[in-house]
């Protein structure tokens, strides 16, 4: 019995060691953008009283693209996932995790849907979680405890929004800044750790903020709800996409750059050690007044916003893709990812990425 006792606890130490280097890497990245693209000429002839023009030098968007009438998130995110899946097996995939706000239906889950029009084996767990602009930040540590808990190897890690369709068509703010897209990333398990430590935050204090009141189990879906305006005579409803710009903005302020410190200092990494600072594509203005506020070098914090706009959970892997472009060796790189919005909600962490994502 004792010699049975002993070599448990043996088995068990062994055990515990190979979970400890158990870790988490990002192997692939695919991104899709409706076809439908319009730019900020298209805008222009829409609302000729704005400036489009300096509306371009100070928020950094030219182009977004939207879906037509018929399509869908699920219609983007199948076409993404199939994309990365035409590089990689979709049967070693054995979890689907989908982050959307605009789901295809109350119920049932989007994911469920989408791991049937993959063809997706069907012993695999599929949830959707409803996140904004920190989503993908949070999917990546979801998908790392998923893996490194034992509990699944491949995660196909999807994000997918159409707030076009949720915009009222004279709310020229909110129409030059929202493109539609998504994007599938697969994050797989990895004998070193290539994904690091994540930190959070909430504030639903602030969710007033960036909401659509209307339509969900609060209140009905109203076709005679009146008309309101904000900012520079924009036109919505509570059917509507409303954002507070103004307060966003200092939300963002107040928080951001502290936090950024603190996911440094989670990672017991210092702000010159990583390669590149990746944060929600919000706008160049926003950004740029991060980076000043962080004090990070311009060359390692990327903004790339001109040719999709802000797309919600999706900018952050459209802009790793991006950035997995410019790479001119396949060494690995070090990048801070940090998400922040609508919630209001925030997320950071460290990850590893190379050329061939």
């Amino acid at each position: 019995m004792r010699e049975f006792l002993k070599r448990g606890k043996q088995l068990w130490k062994l055990l515990t060691e190979i979970i400890k280097i158990m870790g988490a890497e990002i192997k692939g990245i695919e991104y899709v953008l409706p076809a439908n693209k319009v730019n900020n000429e298209d805008l222009a002839k829409k609302f000729p009283e704005y400036d489009f023009a300096k509306f371009e030098d100070k928020v950094g968007i030219k182009n977004r693209y939207w879906v037509d009438e018929g399509q869908t998130a699920l219609d983007l995110a199948f076409d993404a996932c199939q994309k990365l899946l035409n590089k990689y097996n979709k049967e070693d995939i054995d979890y689907l995790i989908y982050c959307t706000q605009s789901p295809e239906y109350f119920l049932p889950t989007t994911a469920c849907i989408l791991q049937d029009k993959l063809g997706l084996n069907k012993n695999i767990g599929s949830f959707d979680y409803n996140l904004g602009c920190s989503g993908y930040v949070y999917g990546v540590s979801l998908a790392k405890a998923l893996i490194e808990s034992g509990q699944c190897s491949n995660v196909l890690l999807v994000t997918s929004e159409t707030y076009s369709k949720y915009i009222h068509p004279e709310d020229k703010s909110n129409l030059a800044i929202f493109g539609d897209g998504a994007t599938a990333t697969l994050i797989s398990n990895s004998d070193t750790e290539k994904i690091g430590s994540f930190m959070f935050g909430t504030d639903g204090g602030g969710a007033e903020k960036l909401i659509i009141k209307n339509g969900a189990g609060k209140n009905k879906f109203n076709s005679c709800s009146p008309q309101l305006t904000y900012g520079s005579d924009n036109i919505y409803t509570d059917n509507h996409l409303y954002m507070n710009g103004p307060e966003i903005f200092n939300f963002t302020a107040e928080n951001i750059p502290n936090f950024t410190d603190e996911v440094l200092k989670k990672n017991n990494i210092l702000k010159e050690d990583p390669d590149f600072y990746v944060f929600h594509q919000a706008n160049s203005f926003m950004l740029e007044f991060l980076r000043k506020r962080i004090k990070v070098d311009k060359e390692k914090f990327y903004i790339n916003l001109e040719d999709s706009g802000n797309t919600v959970s999706n900018t952050i892997p459209i802009a790793l893709k991006r950035l997995s472009g410019s790479f001119t060796d396949n060494s690995d790189k070090k990048v801070v990812i940090v998400g922040f919005g609508v919630g209001l909600s925030w997320a950071g962490g460290l990850i590893t990425i190379n050329k061939n994502i």
